[in-house]
């Protein structure tokens, strides 16, 4: 079927498909599981963990390949359930102190203005590689890594998230002379492409053995020498019941926001430009009111959808929109759908940078609503505010290339240009 053919996604999402699908049946079988289109099903999935598991198979479509990958992946906070899934977040949660996030607010503001300033007076670039050094920057000062080790994140993420991208499955960008000796010790067990070109599969342990041993000597580093960084805070916390976060945990949190927390905004960005460059009466309508830019970012996130699906797995037999579903079942959300509901959005395919009210469900909805979403809106805003203070107006300066990818709705290059 087209939404789950890699190849469909290369040429765009299929939108057509989606809602001629969720017109049929707002919850649909689609191979081994069961499509969740709309956008009050999506919502209903995720509010009750205790009948739609994260826990159970995980939260990509595609099973674990063994019991021991399985486990693998249940120890990260994106595939528990509660209690442990409130634990850990609650940890987190309190680490995002509000001088912390100030903070990091200055520092997003700043660098997305150096990084635009630095291509400014060049007439053109890829946009979509300009974009890429944010989130990475960012993610460096919760972690508290040094700059010169932030591409480690982008080619980890590459490898995660591109795994059905032949460009990035083996992306290796990184050069030992260029980083800090914690790094040179991780890219001496980065994993290199067997002889037919294949890597370990990236949602092993096994798969990413370079990013773990940068993790774990990070992590013990934090709990020996904690700097004024986010997770520093988090290793120094002790909670309610005496607990801290172990390095195990630590070393997961470090894959979820690495790779998550980076590939997630990493497409956003030239996703929302995209969206602009596709409708230049509202990008010169942004242009010509700032004010425009809040509700700008949240049509962004909506139109484009960065992450376009997430598993779960039902714990017992049960309804939904009159389809019944059996224990063990997946069932997947499908927020590329739910985000171009027409019953919650008026004219769902139409880009209005005043939507609202836009209640979009790009950042999941319940107990697993993402912890980013915040600092995912600044960066968004900081950029675009950089764009249009530094840049202007910016048309399409060639063809976009998408990411081959099922799950992350990805640009590869955004070829831009504008008046110097």
């Amino acid at each position: 079927m087209a939404i789950t053919d890699p190849d469909t996604y290369v040429r765009g999402v299929p939108y057509d498909e989606l809602a001629r699908l969720r017109q049929a049946s707002p919850v649909v079988r689609v191979d081994d599981f069961w499509a969740v289109l709309r956008h009050a099903d999506v919502r209903h999935v995720l509010r009750d963990p205790g009948l739609f598991s994260s826990q159970l198979g995980g939260t990509q479509i595609r099973d674990p390949a063994s019991a021991a990958d399985l486990a693998y992946v249940r120890r990260m906070m994106l595939n528990m359930d509660p209690p442990e899934h409130g634990r850990l977040r609650g940890l987190l949660t309190r680490a995002f102190t509000p001088r912390a996030i100030a903070k990091l607010t200055e520092r997003i503001e700043a660098s997305a203005r150096d990084l635009v300033a630095a291509v400014a007076g060049e007439g053109s670039c890829d946009f979509a590689k300009v974009a890429a050094d944010l989130p990475l920057l960012t993610l460096a000062a919760v972690f508290g890594v040094p700059e010169q080790d932030r591409r480690l994140m982008y080619d980890w993420s590459n490898r995660v998230i591109g795994y059905q991208d032949a460009e990035y499955a083996a992306s290796s960008t990184v050069s030992a002379s260029d980083v800090t000796d914690l790094a040179r010790a991780a890219l001496a067990v980065r994993p290199s492409p067997g002889p037919d070109g294949s890597m370990p599969d990236p949602r092993t342990r096994a798969g990413m053995p370079d990013l773990y041993a940068y993790a774990n000597a990070l992590g013990e580093y934090k709990r020996e020498h904690p700097g004024d960084d986010v997770m520093s805070n988090l290793m120094q916390h002790v909670g309610d019941d005496g607990g801290r976060v172990s390095l195990a945990e630590f070393e997961n949190l470090f894959w979820l926001f690495s790779v998550a927390g980076n590939e997630t905004l990493r497409n956003g960005l030239p996703g929302g430009m995209l969206a602009l460059l596709s409708h230049p009466s509202e990008y010169r309508r942004l242009l010509a009111d700032r004010s425009l830019l809040p509700s700008a970012v949240e049509e962004m996130l909506r139109w484009w959808t960065p992450v376009m699906n997430f598993r779960r797995t039902a714990t017992a037999d049960t309804r939904l929109s009159d389809v019944d579903i059996r224990a063990g079942d997946k069932v997947v959300v499908w927020f590329s759908a739910a985000n171009r509901d027409p019953s919650v959005f008026a004219d769902p395919d139409a880009f209005d940078i005043g939507r609202t009210p836009n209640d979009h469900l790009t950042f999941g909805h319940g107990p697993h609503f993402c912890l980013g979403a915040h600092l995912a809106r600044v960066q968004l805003r900081a950029m675009f505010g950089a764009v249009l203070d530094l840049l202007g107006e910016v048309t399409l300066a060639g063809e976009p290339v998408r990411l081959r990818s099922t799950f992350q709705n990805g640009l590869k290059s955004l070829p831009i240009r504008w008046a110097r």
